[in-house]
């Protein structure tokens, strides 16, 4: 079976590259050793409708789906991987609202999401609530027309440039896992930062851990039923962009590699020409395009309602992430001495790479959840 892109899918493909060319790449190195987010390169996106990708036209997104998302992610992912990470949480965070937000709460805040005038922040993880997110010790109790929250999240991306923040809190008794968290849309300002990581990659969307006590948040601000947070968060499907990311760097330390081993002579003839040069350029090029099947073969299920799409995300990311880290260092290893050095971007890839690979959760996490899958299909 051939897997193609429709034409209007190559169109956004092919817009989206051509402005990572001319709008990210002639800063994305500046971007990342400066650690400055890239808001000027996000504020274009949004004037190309982009920061509403996947919102429903209703509220002035363009209403596309997980192929789409995938697509644009790794080709800004290829430019910087942060700029695709911005767009992609801030992305994850509108379709939790429009998938499961009131009425109200949709028409509130959905249209200035598309528009990017209200950027979105995830805050789920705890310091021992990472890959088990129902160990979570943040707490809701309710109070008359509100709820009180208190605890705090350990990694929320984005946090210092987002709007609202999209907070998970237990609501019910530990005996009714999973079904005792629910989610609340709150501002960012409510929260208090008490530590900036110094992570090594993803320089421009910095990850910081929060605090907040007794913070108040109105009934109307609950995103979905009461409760089911976790399970419903489980229905989605938009982790399809952490493989589609790493695509993108992967692709990106291939065109590295490849440019550079042209350019470069050693023993009078460009590096490109010994063989064991062009078998490393052939491994790289098979992974890329191993894991751009994985992750549109995902995204693609995810768009038509899959039960399998969560096991084949899971996949994707595996591979993808792995593939991305293995070309980085393959391509650092063809630029010789340069590529460890801050001159050409590989080292970026390399850094920006390895995150992927424990964000989102770690991938031995997802194999597991892959092998899951594998023994629950049915021998004939």
């Amino acid at each position: 079976m051939t897997f193609r892109l429709t034409d209007d899918q190559r169109e956004l493909r092919d817009e989206i590259r051509r402005f990572v060319a001319s709008e990210l790449t002639p800063v994305a190195s500046t971007l990342d050793h400066s650690h400055t987010y890239p808001r000027g390169v996000l504020d274009a996106l949004a004037d190309r409708g982009v920061t509403g990708l996947t919102v429903d036209e209703a509220y002035g997104g363009r209403g596309e789906g997980h192929v789409e998302l995938a697509v644009v992610v790794e080709e800004l992912s290829a430019g910087m991987m942060s700029v695709g990470a911005a767009l992609a949480l801030h992305l994850g965070v509108a379709s939790v609202v429009e998938r499961f937000g009131s009425d109200a709460l949709r028409g509130d805040v959905l249209p200035s999401m598309a528009r990017f005038d209200t950027v979105g922040a995830l805050a789920l993880t705890e310091a021992n609530a990472g890959s088990d997110k129902a160990a979570m010790e943040t707490r809701a109790v309710r109070e008359g027309s509100e709820w009180v929250v208190s605890g705090h999240k350990q990694w929320v991306t984005n946090v210092r440039e987002a709007d609202v923040a999209l907070l998970y809190a237990k609501t019910g008794p530990e005996a009714a896992a999973p079904e005792n968290v629910s989610a609340f849309l709150v501002p960012t300002e409510d929260l208090t930062v008490d530590h900036d990581w110094a992570a090594i990659g993803g320089n421009s969307v910095p990850t910081a851990r929060v605090e907040f006590a007794d913070l108040r948040v109105p009934d109307d601000r609950m995103v979905g039923e009461q409760g089911m947070a976790l399970v419903e968060r489980g229905r989605l499907h938009g982790g399809v962009n952490l493989p589609a990311r790493a695509v993108g760097i992967a692709r990106a330390a291939l065109d590295a590699a490849v440019d550079y081993a042209d350019e470069r002579e050693q023993f009078d003839q460009p590096i490109g020409e010994f063989q064991g040069v062009q078998w490393r350029l052939a491994t790289m090029a098979g992974r890329v395009d191993a894991a751009r099947l994985l992750t549109l073969r995902a995204a693609d299920a995810a768009d038509r309602g899959d039960p399998d799409a969560g096991a084949q995300t899971s996949m994707a990311k595996v591979h993808a992430t792995e593939a991305a880290v293995e070309n980085a260092s393959d391509a650092m290893d063809v630029h010789g001495g340069v590529g460890f050095t801050s001159e050409y971007p590989v080292e970026r890839y390399f850094r920006d790479a390895k995150l992927l690979t424990v964000a989102g959760g770690p991938n031995d996490v997802h194999r597991n959840t892959v092998a899951d899958a594998v023994r629950s299909v049915p021998t004939e």
